[in-house]
């Protein structure tokens, strides 16, 4: 038996890089997972893991997608165990009095905004089935500036704080919120960042190289399963040792 068998997971972000190695792990271990995406590819994840795992479109900035995507999970599943709140952008690079007011807006609103309404709906499922796990994307630019990207940074650092205010808030109800905290990934992501910028973070981990998207999925697997019973409200940094440089 896998380590998440017979449990209910809804990953976001997941048409490709790290959420999408979360879903092939989650599925791997036994989960049954939907997989949410607004691009499409999730339709083609689905159909490689085969039976176990289900596609679904939705755009997590808007508050009756994630409504309706929660819903039809439950619908269809009966409950809920697991949320990954995974997916995000980078948005633009600039200098912050250079920055475009409506990016801002929509990087704040896919990043932090998507893990508020993901909460908000999926906690109360989760209380009525006795709890669940909760996993953030987060990022190293929730505990270090990162220059011209004030917007990521604000961002990825609000993600931190809405993971600490859920887990203190429903710790006694069996609802674990924790978050990871990514350093550089090979995702298609990070391949639209300056290079400079990712050469000099790369260059500043003693581990010396990108992560795997699947040494991530690893990370939130921990968090999702039983091992981790007696861990809430943390980040766990994946970042090849970044932040002790």
């Amino acid at each position: 038996m896998g380590l998440l068998t017979g449990k209910i997971a809804i990953v976001t972000g997941a048409g490709s890089g790290i959420g999408a190695a979360i879903v092939e792990t989650f599925h791997r271990e036994g989960a049954q997972v939907v997989a949410v995406d607004i691009s499409g590819r999730q339709k083609e994840l689905a159909a490689r893991l085969g039976a176990g795992c289900t596609p679904l479109h939705a755009d997590v900035s808007i508050a009756r997608d994630v409504a309706e995507a929660i819903a039809q999970t439950v619908d269809r599943a009966g409950r809920l165990d697991i949320l990954v709140n995974n997916a995000g952008i980078d948005g633009q690079i600039a200098l912050t009095a250079d920055y475009d007011e409506q990016e801002f807006d929509r990087v704040m609103s896919v990043n932090a905004k998507s893990v508020f309404l993901g909460m908000k709906y999926a906690i109360p499922e989760m209380l009525k089935t006795g709890g669940g796990a909760i996993i953030n994307t987060a990022s190293t630019a929730s505990l270090v500036a990162f220059s011209r990207m004030p917007a990521y940074c604000a961002s990825k650092g609000a993600v931190l704080m809405l993971t600490r205010t859920a887990a203190l808030e429903y710790a006694q109800q069996a609802i674990r919120v924790n978050a990871i905290c990514p350093g550089p990934t090979r995702t298609e992501m990070t391949k639209h960042l300056p290079p400079d910028l990712i050469q000099q973070v790369v260059a500043t981990t003693p581990i010396g190289r990108y992560a795997d998207p699947g040494e991530l999925a690893n990370a939130a697997l921990f968090l999702a399963s039983d091992l981790s019973s007696y861990v809430t409200g943390t980040y766990l940094a994946v970042d090849g040792g970044y932040m002790t440089a």
